[in-house]
């Protein structure tokens, strides 16, 4: 591999594009799927969850940069396992599945922690898992592929143009809502 290819800015800003796009497009669907709004006040999640109307999980879309220059931080280092293999998309999707799913440190629903220390019902940590594998896989898949494929501009296109909504939007929204 090429020492040069891909840089770390290169990476950390495609991991904030990517991350934040998929995350907003598969949480919209997922939460509208699975009813998560009901999910959280309803179920023991209610404890701990925010509700849907609360101006955090509003702005949840405006804070998911910071975690894509977390995990583009380390892609980076990981780049020759995860972006100069011919599978690296699905390695970096296990490793995301393992370490950020299934082997969190804490107690988070869909976690084995979660499912040993709360008292989380089972069928409440596996409602939640689809969004995250999916949006796991998803974030694999188009990341190899725009690192692989920077040539092509169109996505880089789609990308940015995909972003900007996922930013825009909720920010639009807290604008026109008032506080509570």
């Amino acid at each position: 591999m090429n020492q040069e290819r891909p840089s770390l800015l290169e990476v950390v800003v495609k991991t904030i594009v990517t991350h934040t796009v998929t995350y907003t497009v598969v949480g919209l669907l997922a939460s509208t799927l699975f009813s998560y709004a009901s999910l959280f006040t309803v179920t023991t999640l209610s404890g701990f969850m925010r509700p849907f109307s609360d101006r955090i999980v509003m702005a949840a879309p405006l804070l998911q940069p910071v975690r894509g220059v977390l995990f583009g931080l380390i892609f980076y280092l990981l780049r020759d396992v995860f972006f100069a293999r011919r599978r690296g998309w699905l390695i970096m999707w296990l490793t995301l599945i393992v370490l950020g799913i299934l082997g969190t440190f804490g107690p988070s629903p869909g976690s084995l922690e979660g499912l040993y220390f709360t008292i989380v019902p089972l069928w409440v940590h596996l409602r939640g898992l689809p969004e995250v594998l999916i949006q796991s896989l998803i974030l694999s898949l188009v990341l190899f592929y725009w690192i692989n494929h920077a040539s092509k501009r169109w996505v880089s296109w789609v990308m940015g143009v995909a972003f900007a909504i996922a930013i825009l939007l909720p920010a639009l929204g807290l604008l026109v809502t008032r506080p509570a």
